[in-house]
């Protein structure tokens, strides 16, 4: 099949971009030490994930259940999943996946600690546990070193958990002052710091200055999109992921309607101008969504599209665009190589 044959909107990823991204980034941690596990939050497709373990990554980061367990299910043996797990049913799923993978989890909680350890404890697991911190960004995890030892403690003394190391999201200029501190917090207990993941797509590049941290989680790595571009972790040549949309209507000279709104884009801005950039023609703006209707002013533009005109669309944001696509046709040379299922998509639970 060509390219131009598969039906509008259409979410493609050219092949040789793809690999290209995750060799690049895999050479780059290998050479400075750090283990690589991807977040697969982003592409949510197991055979890109087997590609980038092939690659060399350690194992893979899922941020919900039902992700893990799809990726379990495509034979993928090695699991983290940083997200606090809460609640009997899910607890019970948990266990069910940790009987079949090498798993671990993050914490930073009393009440979240205790869950697992009682699950695991009944199943007779012992689950590698980490303690989340919060590097700044306001979201999880514990707020000074000292709650970060007491969680350690806690996990060191639970039958069923495995004290792990420490997480954050993302490395930044507190990280590592951060685990310092919790380390020397810990010495006096015998309790070592093994692991310490970090990660971050925008920061991807600045692992390295980050002595304390020995791995990394990145996901919009092997896609890119404006975002990426904007904060200088990749260049707009370097993007893989792509939509295709066609130009539906042209009710004045100056504006466009593309078959692509915000079930196809999302509603993500992250500070852009527009919803995409629309490669065929850079001067235009995508200013406004309805569900299934892109609204563009091409009035800077000195040539303007046709109805039936196929355009190409890099979006804000492709994590969430992904997960709007039931499937991603790999592309090389116009032609259309494999069309994956988005296997893992609006797996929320």
């Amino acid at each position: 099949m060509r390219i131009e044959e598969l039906d509008t909107p259409a979410a493609i990823v050219e092949l040789d971009r793809l690999e290209a991204n995750i060799s690049r980034f895999q050479r780059y941690l290998d050479e400075h030490g750090i283990a690589n596990r991807p977040h697969i939050k982003t592409h949510k497709i197991p055979e890109i994930a087997h590609m980038q373990l092939r690659a060399g990554a350690v194992g893979i980061t899922c941020q919900k259940i039902g992700e893990a367990e799809v990726m379990a299910q495509a034979g993928i043996g090695d699991i983290f999943l940083p997200y606090n797990i809460i609640g009997e049913r899910k607890l019970e799923r948990l266990m069910r996946l940790a009987h079949r993978v090498n798993l671990s989890m993050t914490a930073d909680s009393e009440f979240t600690l205790r869950g697992l350890a009682a699950a695991a404890q009944r199943e007779g697991l012992e689950l590698e546990t980490l303690v989340e911190f919060d590097s700044g960004l306001g979201r999880c995890g514990v707020q000074t070193p000292q709650e970060a030892a007491d969680l350690a403690r806690l996990i060191a003394r639970s039958p069923g958990l495995r004290f792990g190391g420490l997480m954050t999201y993302p490395s930044n200029q507190n990280t590592d002052p951060f685990v310092a501190a919790a380390r020397s917090l810990l010495a006096g207990d015998g309790l070592v710091i093994e692991r310490v993941s970090g990660g971050s797509t925008p920061g991807m590049w600045q692992a390295h200055t980050h002595p304390e941290v020995n791995e990394h989680r990145a996901g919009m790595y092997i896609y890119g999109d404006r975002y990426t571009i904007k904060n200088g972790a990749m260049k707009l040549e370097e993007c893989s992921f792509k939509v295709i949309t066609t130009v539906v209507s042209r009710p004045t000279a100056d504006r466009g309607i593309l078959d692509g709104g915000s079930k196809t884009f999302s509603s993500d801005l992250l500070g852009l101008e527009g919803y995409g950039l629309i490669l065929e023609y850079p001067e235009a703006v995508i200013y406004g969504q309805s569900e299934e209707h892109g609204h563009v002013d091409f009035s800077q533009c000195a040539r303007k599209p046709e109805i039936g005109e196929r355009v190409t669309v890099v979006p804000n944001h492709c994590c969430v665009v992904s997960n709007l696509f039931n499937q991603v046709a790999g592309v090389r040379d116009g032609k259309v190589e494999v069309i994956w299922p988005v296997a893992a998509r609006g797996a929320l639970q």
